[in-house]
């Protein structure tokens, strides 16, 4: 779950989604779970309330449980696992398992 952060891309593993692969949005870290972009799509129904918001059936992402995600390496292309290691600098840096190439910090 720690190695979860926004904007990294992941591919899902299980569920009616299994196959897509999308951006994190939220990483909610109490609950273990991810919005990823695209994915898990639900239906909300809204009345409307006040002026400017109208009432209609909206589609919005859903969390998803991190078991169910996979890494996604920029490099091969194919969902593995991230592991921690330090880098020239001292500093920690994320790879991938499978390639070994580092997985960037997209801010």
């Amino acid at each position: 779950m720690k190695h979860f952060r926004r904007n990294d891309q992941v591919i899902v593993i299980s569920g009616d989604d299994r196959g897509k692969s999308g951006k994190i949005l939220k990483v909610m870290r109490d609950k273990d779970r991810v919005i990823v972009e695209k994915v898990n799509f639900v239906k909300r129904h809204t009345k409307p309330r006040g002026a400017g918001r109208t009432g209609g059936i909206l589609e919005k992402e859903a969390p998803i449980h991190v078991s169910n995600v996979m890494h996604l390496c920029p490099k091969c292309q194919a969902g593995g696992h991230i592991t921690v290691r330090a880098g020239s600098d001292g500093a920690r840096e994320r790879y991938c398992s499978r390639c070994g190439e580092t997985i960037p910090r997209v801010i």
